[in-house]
């Protein structure tokens, strides 16, 4: 196998949305990391981004969006700050509402999918180890979905995770037969994840997608705090909302 190539670079920087005392909800833009790890090729990272223009070493992330990913993203200010979201992560008081851009029209307005998750195994048409499935020996996990928007074969969708399983939203919208636009791994195209790891994003391989990343965003988080309820939104990012917009006006 070929090494891949450069990723995509990112066009937009991280943006404060809401500073606290004690935290920070800033926007993560698409293709940027959480924080640091370790890969082959050199990836922006948001924590590293954030310590650097704040000054402030001690700024932790209590929980992460993947590198594709943009929206809120919560970083904490100190130790203790981090131990509270911590507790309010664990007992799922937090709350995180996501837009996905899916290719498909459903029928219901609003639909709650209690699908348990796991791997989907490889043999027939996967061969992706980690790609997660509805299956009946899985791990319990809960999907609000409402739909915004319907616009030329394709939904915008609001979603609602309860549970925190890895892929939840993708994998669920999967099985609704709704599949993200631009995901390399639930998509419509079973090999297109082999060919991103082969070649890198080209331009060929985004058109094949219509995104260079999959269409989801985290939109809103909320999540008590000092006897408030704290709630933080982000605009839809840039690169979703030209797609969207694109798209022809009648359904």
């Amino acid at each position: 196998m070929t090494a891949p190539a450069q990723p995509t670079p990112p066009t937009e920087r991280p943006r404060v949305i809401m500073e606290h005392p004690d935290f920070y909800v800033v926007h993560k833009p698409a293709l940027w990391l959480t924080h640091p790890v370790r890969a082959r090729v050199e990836v922006p990272d948001l924590l590293t981004f954030m310590q650097r223009t704040t000054g402030e070493a001690a700024l932790a992330p209590p929980h992460r969006l993947d590198r594709e990913t943009s929206g809120a993203q919560i970083l904490t200010r100190d130790r203790e700050a981090a131990q509270r979201f911590f507790t309010l992560f664990k007992t799922h008081l937090v709350g995180k509402t996501y837009l996905a851009v899916v290719h498909g029209t459903p029928d219901w307005e609003r639909f709650t999918l209690d699908g348990p998750l796991g791997d989907l195994g490889l043999g027939g048409a996967n061969r992706i180890a980690i790609r997660q499935a509805v299956v009946p020996d899985g791990k319990p996990a809960v999907t609000d979905f409402r739909v915004v928007a319907r616009r030329a074969g394709h939904t915008l969708i609001e979603a609602y995770p309860r549970s925190g399983r890895l892929h939840q939203i993708r994998a669920h919208l999967s099985h609704l037969g709704l599949p993200m636009v631009g995901d390399k791994l639930y998509g419509r195209d079973p090999d297109v994840f082999l060919a991103f790891m082969e070649t890198g994003q080209t331009p060929e391989l985004t058109a094949r997608l219509g995104l260079a990343r999959q269409a989801l965003h985290a939109a809103r988080v909320a999540f008590p705090w000092a006897g408030t309820q704290v709630v933080a939104e982000v605009p839809l990012a840039p690169d979703l909302q030209a797609y969207w917009d694109a798209l022809p006006g009648t359904p």
